[in-house]
């Protein structure tokens, strides 16, 4: 089943070779992984390492993918709130797209379950995240954390 979920995440990340996408992914991959309000070394080459291994992304360029994600963390690092509301803003570009909105947030989902432990503050930006997309968090399993 698992085998099969990542294939058609990986056919569906294809179609959605676009800018849009890999920002809003990373934007969200930024958020989940600062969800404790820090990033240590460590926790950046885990994130690099998935990303790197994630198919799904396999369509973008290794140094377009960590750029894109080190702007973030570093928008985030340097004033939480503001570079929380830009990665929201950049989420929001693709809400319009239902499709590439709910591949997002599966992705989002998996990042958060790379370590073996999706906690509590990552399900809470998965949540909000969810949102931002104006997607049911009750759908992607996330009801006990929407209310």
């Amino acid at each position: 089943m698992i085998t099969n979920l990542w294939n058609e995440l990986k056919n569906q990340a294809l179609k959605f070779k676009n800018k849009d996408f890999l920002e809003a992914s990373l934007a969200g991959a930024a958020l989940v992984t600062m969800a404790d309000g820090v990033i240590s070394a460590k926790e950046k080459q885990k994130m690099v390492k998935f990303m790197d291994g994630y198919e799904e992304l396999s369509v973008f360029s290794m140094d377009e993918i960590i750029e894109v994600f080190q702007e973030f963390v570093a928008q985030i690092e340097t004033d939480k709130d503001v570079g929380e509301a830009g990665a929201y803003v950049t989420l929001a570009k693709i809400k319009e797209d239902e499709d590439l909105s709910r591949l997002l947030l599966r992705m989002i989902i998996a990042l958060g379950f790379a370590d073996g432990n999706f906690d509590t503050q990552e399900r809470l930006v998965a949540v909000k995240i969810a949102q931002t997309l104006e997607l049911n968090p009750v759908e992607f399993d996330l009801h006990e954390m929407a209310s």
